[in-house]
């Protein structure tokens, strides 16, 4: 499973993984001797564990929702590409961090650390390391959505929390996420769009037609976004939505 895979990468990072000498990789023969090139199964775990970050952040994270609260936001103040895509998801990325950190905070005190003490087995600090991440996501979840997917999976609906499959949660947390952002975006729109409509029809009444209503509206959504903190009550506004 692929939060198997992400954690049992993380936790594989202890020392107390592996030993020291790691496992030979290959062998190189020069002629006369040979050379053994070791790789720690450690280093190994990471590498595998990182080729699953991209999909693992999507799913399991509150990235989803700012990085399509934040595209809705720069497409309704009428901005093709400022700020870029890697700005977006520079900033997506910092929020995610600040608001996963008591989540991060919870899996590296109740799971890496008893088991970087050799206190509890590598499976066990998986399904606790489970806990705090199915926790949060149940929270952000909407019934009706987790409902769904139960049904889809052929499960019932009538589970508790800790008896849900992840399999199940991930897309229903996905769903709400989405749901969540085109709320809060849908929000975000409808001030700009009224200022569209405003210099639409003032143009309209000049019979300037042939003059784009977006050339005129965008310097005043602008000057309004930055004179309200636009940046600010955004931000402000997406953490608060995860309680």
């Amino acid at each position: 499973m692929m939060l198997r895979a992400f954690i049992l990468g993380w936790l594989l990072l202890s020392p107390q993984a592996l030993g020291a000498d790691g496992f030979t990789l290959l062998t190189l023969d020069s002629g006369q001797e040979s050379q053994a090139v070791n790789i720690k199964l450690e280093i190994l775990a990471l590498m595998t564990a990182l080729s699953f970050l991209p999909a693992m952040l999507m799913m399991l994270t509150s990235f989803t929702r700012i990085v399509v609260v934040l595209a809705i936001l720069r497409q309704a103040l009428g901005l093709q590409q400022s700020p870029p895509n890697k700005v977006l998801i520079g900033i997506a990325l910092v929020l995610t961090l600040f608001i996963m950190r008591p989540v991060g905070d919870s899996i590296y005190k109740e799971a890496y650390l008893p088991y970087d003490q050799g206190k509890i087995e590598l499976m066990a600090a998986i399904d606790i390391a489970k806990v705090p991440l199915s926790q949060f996501m149940l929270a952000q979840t909407r019934e009706t959505d987790l409902e769904q997917m139960l049904k889809i999976a052929n499960e019932p609906i009538d589970l508790t929390p800790a008896e849900i499959p992840f399999l199940v949660l991930m897309p229903a947390f996905v769903l709400s996420e989405l749901k969540t952002a085109f709320q809060i975006g849908f929000l975000l729109f409808l001030p700009f769009l009224v200022i569209d409509l405003v210099v639409a029809s003032v143009l309209m009444s000049m019979g300037m037609m042939m003059l784009s209503p977006l050339i005129i509206s965008l310097p005043f959504k602008l000057m309004i976004f930055v004179l309200v903190d636009g940046w600010a009550m955004t931000v402000s506004t997406l953490t608060a939505s995860f309680g």
